[in-house]
Parts: structure tokens; sequence; C-alpha cells
């Protein structure tokens, strides 16, 4: 591809969008008409929905598609849920349900919820005496929560609110760094623009008291905050899910005895707990399912994944966020994940496919969410691992991801019944399926 000669913009967020559409597609696209062809070719035929859909985010083009696909059979406390997943990967969607069939008749998933405590931090600086700003904090605390009582009135007439404010010093790490670590409560909701604003609230009331606090020096009295933020590390905020069955009901599974693809789990599990290079693979495979329902349901997923990934290590050393065990002729098998869901507030009410999801899911309250999203994750797990230690992944990988490679080749609809018909019986490599489609061309 040629160079373009591209040149630096100045406003381009006050342009129209047409006037983006057209900057951009001149400036860094070698077919601009084509360009505008595409990017319209993806908006909304509905100008109100699309409009929508445009002010979600800033400079907007046009929509990106990802494909929402519903996993069925899955039996959650004995109710039964059609789970929708939004992602582009091949197999994600098939294995999640593959494995709810698979548990639905061996008493199907069982959750519990072990806590729901979001985190925030005010990140400061103090130059003194450690004591002193103890025996200040201890004075000022009930300041602070006063300080934000009008933002927490109506999560406090909820049931949540403010749980707790304590003073931690890091300075062992930073010099001079101490932070207020707070904990919330936020219920139905996600939270974040509820606790950045509580901890904004109380790093100015923090800074004001310090001012007037006479046994601080001048040098004291001067708090330096550095930042109020909510931590996506909550790792007292976690579901767990499990499965469990005899060990016989596990059946067979290609020639293997239910005792052996039992072991080879637990083994194939355990592999993952010792061997990070493992466990960050198993892991993504894990996150594949939670992902995806995260996704559909407007939430966060990039918040997910961050705490997922700091709970796989907090121990010490990064490790698999599934467990599973044979304990007297019982296979069990759970995670334990932190996960702050909201069903109300951000995209819930505004997507309409958010909404949808929501609805399919029969409208769950938060904690209900993180059941079902650990669930998701569970049986993705499950379905992938039972692949790799039977089959091995590319098989079903390979079948599942046929279409998008005869989609490449510009097959016929005829052409993919006979070749998807073709790769039943015979392995399905990228170079297997263009070799199988040229043959059937040539045939011609």
């Amino acid at each position: 591809m040629e160079n373009l000669m591209t040149t630096p913009i100045e406003g381009f967020s006050k342009l129209s969008k047409a006037d983006k559409i057209n900057w951009i597609a001149q400036q860094y696209t070698q077919h601009p008409k084509e360009t505008i062809a595409i990017l319209k070719q993806y908006w909304n035929a509905d100008e109100k929905l699309q409009n929508l859909h445009d002010e979600f985010i800033e400079n907007t083009i046009t929509n990106f598609y990802l494909p929402l696909g519903i996993a069925p059979n899955f039996l959650i406390n004995n109710k039964l849920y059609a789970i929708p997943m939004a992602i582009e990967e091949s197999s994600v969607v098939a294995a999640a349900s593959k494995a709810a069939k698979f548990w639905q008749t061996r008493g199907g998933f069982k959750t519990t919820i072990l806590g729901t405590e979001k985190v925030g931090q005010v990140h400061f600086m103090y130059h003194g005496d450690s004591e002193k700003l103890t025996k200040f904090f201890k004075l000022v605390k009930p300041r602070l929560i006063n300080s934000v009582a009008p933002i927490v009135k109506n999560m406090e007439k909820r049931g949540g609110g403010i749980k707790n404010i304590e003073l931690r010093d890091k300075t062992s790490d930073l010099d001079d760094y101490f932070q207020l670590h707070c904990t919330f409560e936020t219920l139905d909701a996600m939270g974040a623009n509820f606790i950045n604003s509580c901890l904004e609230g109380f790093a100015q009331s923090l800074k004001e008291e310090a001012l007037g606090y006479e046994k601080f020096t001048d040098r004291e009295k001067d708090i330096e905050i550095v930042m109020s933020i909510l931590s996506n590390y909550i790792p007292n905020c976690v579901v767990k899910a499990e499965v469990s069955c005899p060990v016989s009901e596990l059946k067979a599974h290609h020639g293997i005895t239910a005792e052996d693809f039992a072991k080879k789990i637990v083994r194939a599990v355990n592999i993952a707990k010792v061997e990070p290079y493992r466990a960050v693979t198993h892991n993504k495979g894990i996150m594949n399912g939670i992902d995806a329902v995260v996704l559909a349901t407007g939430n966060d997923f990039r918040a997910i994944e961050a705490g997922a990934h700091a709970y796989a290590s907090k121990d010490g050393r990064y490790t698999s966020l599934t467990h599973a065990s044979i304990e007297n002729g019982i296979f069990k098998f759970w995670i334990e994940i932190p996960l702050a869901l909201g069903t109300v507030g951000g995209l819930t009410t505004l997507h309409p496919l958010v909404k949808l999801a929501l609805e399919i899911l029969q409208n769950p309250t938060a904690k209900e969410l993180m059941q079902i999203v650990a669930v998701a994750g569970l049986a993705q797990n499950f379905g992938a691992v039972r692949s790799l230690v039977t089959t091995g992944i590319q098989q079903g990988h390979m079948k599942m991801h046929l279409l998008n490679i005869l989609n490449q080749l510009g097959a016929t609809e005829e052409e993919k019944i006979s070749l998807v018909d073709y790769f039943k019986k015979h392995t399905a490599s990228h170079s297997a399926v263009v070799l199988a489609f040229e043959e059937l061309r040539n045939k011609k």
C-alpha cells in the first residue's frame, strides 16, 4: 500500500459526522468512495436509533457489529436460562451450549454469592508524623462520610452506601504515600460514578479538614491529593459457581472411561494451577464465556478482565481461576471469580439489545447476573478442557471456523453445504479447506 499524504487536523470533534467520515476516508484510505459506502452500510435505517448509538461515544462514524448468539439449556439453581452472548470467536457459544446441556441432566449449576463489596481509593501525599495523621483521621472520618451525604442518600434508601473508610500507610512502598481505602455496596448498579463521586468528596473534605487541624505543622497541613478513583480489583465482590456429579455419570468420551475422563480433567486444571503459561490461556477460555455475557448485558468487560486476572494472582503467582477434584467418587468442578456488574444505569437502559438481553435473562438483579456470568465462564472452561483432554481443541474449533474460511474464499451456499458435509469426516485445517474448495471448483 502506497503512503497517503496525511495532515494533522484541528477541531476534528467539532466536525459533523459526514465531515468526519469524508476526512478519514480522504486522508487515510485508498478508495474513499468505497470507505464511505462501507461505513454507511452499517448505519441503522432508524435515524433515532442510529443517533442513540452515535452518542454512546465520541467521534462516531458507524456501528461495529458483533454476532449476538444464544446458549440455551443452562440450569442454574434449578431455574432454566438461555444466555445471550456477544462474541466474534468461533466455537465459544457452541462449547457453552454443549456444556450446559451436559450438566442440565446432572443437577445443573449451583451458585453462591460470597460478597458484593466494591472498592475505591483516595491516593494522597502527606509529609509528616504518621501517628498524628492517624489521630486526625479518626477525628475527621465521620465528617468525611457526612460530606457526601447528598450523594449517598438515594443509595442508602435502597440499602446500599458507604461500608467503611480506612487510612492506609503505604510509605514502605513509596515515600510519603498514604491512601483512604474505601468500601461500598452499590446493589444493582455497577456503581462507578457513585463511587468516584464519593471519593472526590472525601478527598476535598480531607484536604479542607487538614488545613484547619491545629496539631499539624504547616507542612503537614498541606496534604496533596494525587487522585481519587474506584478500583477494578474487588476481591470481596466474588461469586462461586460449581457443578458436581458421581464420576460414573460422566460417561465415557471417545473410548475413555468415566474415571479416566474425570482424572484427565482434574489433571488439566492442576497443570493450569502450577504453570502460568497454561493458566493464562486456561483463564482466557473462561473469559471467552464471561466477556460475551458481560458485553451482551452492557457491562464493562475490560474492568471484569482486569479484576479477574488480578484475582488469579492474589496469592503471589498467576494461577487457574477454576478448580476440580474427585472425592469419594464425586467429581466437582468450580470457579470463584470477582464480578462487579450492574443491571441498572449505563447502557442497560439505553441500548435496546442490552435491554432485550436482560429481559431474556428474566431481568436479573446484579447478584443474579453475577451468578449467570460466572456459570457461563465455568461452562466455557469445562467445554474447552473436555476438548483438550479428549479430541484436542482443533477438531471442534476448525469445524466451527470452517464457515469463516469458506466465506473468505467466496464459496456459494451450495459449495458450503458440500464442504461442511465433507469435513464432517475429514480434518478441517486451513490448507485442507482451501485445497478441498479448489478441487470442488475445478470439477465444475
